[in-house]
């Protein structure tokens, strides 16, 4: 998924454009991975509101991309123009990857390419989509879906979740993570376990869970139960369990489970630790649970992953896009 083209034209949102250019456009510095070569695609010049946009290639240029991507659309209410949806339409059938990030969705829904699928955008305009697009399946309640070759965001800060998303499917846990730094965001919300979606750790200090979450990824090698953690919060259990919900989207232990999971990713991405050592460190007890837990999460054994995702300590190793999309 090395080349990813930008579609843009008059009426595209500023805010999840800038998002798009900034992630896939350069490479953080840390990382010496192929980076993507990104083209800004549409009509020239562009009108942006204030802003002047000069497109590097024409609206043709989607159908060559790997990965097309579809800012947000400004008014909701006024169909896109032809010319992009026809071009959206080309690219999705020479098989490139169709990304939309909040209301870009209703781009791809007027394509016909969210037909018969799951998908979201931004809350304020999911009745919207239905209503016009009573065949796109949409979910008001997600961060993002991930189909596998079609995906969509809810608005504004999930399209940057979605982004690193994508760049964690092609490149890795530990360069989505590096990333993430350069912009000093949290590395990944998954939450709903189908979607693949965390919400971050509180950062409110007053805030329930603002200290039992550092604590509990600093305990990951620990056996800890849901006993446990209420303990260490000084709650009951089912309390925990509404704090846990309200905050992250899901229980205490799918959010474990998360954690163990993605410090498994780090350490099979950046040691040569095996699979007993891994599934101590990450409180799995055993290589078989780690495999079983690793495999229905991410849709690959640990050591198929090892082989695709390693950092640049493994120059030798190609990367690509392999984790299960649900």
């Amino acid at each position: 998924m090395r080349s990813v083209a930008l579609a843009v034209t008059d009426g595209m949102l500023h805010f999840e454009l800038a998002i798009a250019y900034e992630v896939f456009g350069s490479a953080p510095a840390a990382v010496t991975v192929p980076w993507y070569d990104l083209t800004v695609c549409g009509p020239a010049p562009v009108p942006f509101g204030p802003f002047r946009l000069k497109p590097d290639r024409g609206l043709g240029h989607l159908r060559e991309a790997d990965t097309v991507i579809v800012p947000g659309w400004a008014d909701t209410d006024v169909e896109p123009p032809a010319d992009l949806i026809d071009a959206v339409r080309a690219a999705h059938r020479a098989g490139a990857r169709m990304v939309s990030l909040c209301t870009g969705a209703f781009v791809l829904a007027a394509a016909g390419i969210l037909d018969g699928q799951r998908a979201t955008t931004h809350w304020a305009h999911t009745e919207a989509l239905a209503a016009r697009h009573p065949a796109v399946e949409v979910d008001p309640d997600v961060l993002y879906v991930d189909n596998g070759r079609v995906l969509t965001s809810a608005g504004k800060a999930a399209a940057l979740d979605l982004c690193l998303h994508l760049v964690r499917l092609d490149h890795g846990s530990s360069v989505a993570n590096s990333t993430a730094r350069r912009l000093v965001v949290p590395p990944h919300r998954s939450g709903g376990q189908a979607q693949f979606v965390t919400a971050p750790v509180p950062e409110q200090d007053d805030h329930p869970l603002a200290a039992l979450l550092p604590w509990t990824i600093e305990r990951l090698d620990q056996p800890l139960t849901v006993e446990d953690l209420a303990r260490r919060a000084g709650m009951s259990s089912r309390h925990l369990g509404r704090h846990f919900r309200a905050a992250t989207g899901t229980t205490p232990l799918q959010w474990l489970l998360a954690q163990r999971i993605r410090h498994a990713q780090e350490l099979l991405e950046k040691t040569d630790d095996g699979i007993d050592a891994i599934a101590a460190a990450t409180g799995m007890g055993t290589a078989t649970t780690l495999r079983r837990h690793f495999n229905r999460t991410l849709g690959v054994p640990p050591d198929t992953y090892r082989r695709t995702f390693r950092t640049r300590n493994h120059p030798g190793n190609r990367t690509h896009s392999l984790l299960k999309r649900p």
